[in-house]
């Protein structure tokens, strides 16, 4: 089986500072000999403003973050999956997208997935963060194919508040998904009220394993996020995990990895066992 690892990391605004995290969480991650390292959304730059926010974002072909993560890859052999933003095709100027780029380990980014399902929330009457992500972010319009890890299985991508939305994970399964990506920055208290639960009813839902890297920490002024990265088994188990953050805390614990496999006879002995056997004459199917 083959070993891959996840990270947790408190991005800033600062390209250089994030990429030198990103380094760090790479070079522990090939020192244990890990085919694979799967890292938080954002993990480029989280900003405080709008403005900010575009200002920071660069094409993959001319981002100082990009260039060094396939550098990375290429000089440890080590496929890495991560968050960034990219300018929006259509309105560079105004909108930015959220996405996530597979790198293989020589280098070359392979798969891209712009993120589907925008992050529009108001809960400060409960004490909660007020984000309206599609004010900046332009939202993606289709569920792409899965891909091939070598050794570990078949995986598609969603990000972060795609994880409340099991129809791009029951299209993923029906693409051939075995693994499931959730790439993140959950606050606090969305975190703490159904980052477990969701994770764990997507891996059951469609027996396969979910990997979630995610965001923790103090990224500035306004945001916080709430970690506990993990990896969760077709059977609803969580795998591994990594411990996260508090409200009240000022600021983000180091950089971490955990490692996990993915266990091939237990994904077939699931769906073999329990088979879900959908009534697609009786609902659509997704």
């Amino acid at each position: 089986m083959v070993l891959f690892a996840i990270g947790q990391l408190t991005s800033t605004s600062s390209l250089s500072h994030n990429l030198t995290q990103c380094r760090l969480l790479i070079s522990r991650a090939a020192a244990l000999n890990c085919k694979a390292l799967f890292l938080p959304e954002a993990s480029d730059y989280i900003a405080s403003s709008p403005s900010e926010s575009l200002s920071l974002c660069q094409p993959t072909n001319k981002s100082e973050f990009v260039t060094g993560l396939r550098h990375e890859a290429k000089k440890h052999n080590l496929a890495i999956h991560v968050g960034i933003h990219e300018p929006s095709w259509a309105d560079p100027k105004n909108k930015i997208r959220n996405t996530v780029i597979w790198i293989d380990d020589q280098g070359h980014i392979v798969h891209t997935y712009q993120k589907v399902h925008l992050f529009d929330v108001d809960l400060g009457d409960s004490g909660g963060p007020v984000l309206k992500e599609s004010e900046i972010v332009e939202r993606g319009d289709r569920v792409q194919e899965v891909w091939e890890l070598k050794g570990v299985g078949k995986v598609g991508s969603a990000i972060c508040f795609d994880l409340r939305f099991p129809e791009i994970n029951l299209a993923l399964r029906r693409k051939g998904a075995e693994i499931v990506t959730y790439p993140s920055a959950f606050t606090v208290s969305t975190g703490k009220a159904h980052w477990e639960t969701l994770l764990r009813a997507r891996a059951i839902e469609t027996q396969s394993y979910v990997v979630a890297a995610a965001q923790v920490g103090r990224h500035n002024e306004k945001r916080v996020s709430y970690g506990h990265s993990m990896v969760v088994d077709p059977w609803g188990r969580i795998v591994t995990e990594i411990k996260g953050q508090d409200e009240g805390e000022e600021s983000g614990p180091e950089p971490e990895i955990a490692t996990a496999v993915i266990d091939r006879e237990l994904l077939a002995k699931v769906r073999r066992e329990m088979p879900l056997n959908r009534r697609t004459d009786v609902y659509p199917e997704v």
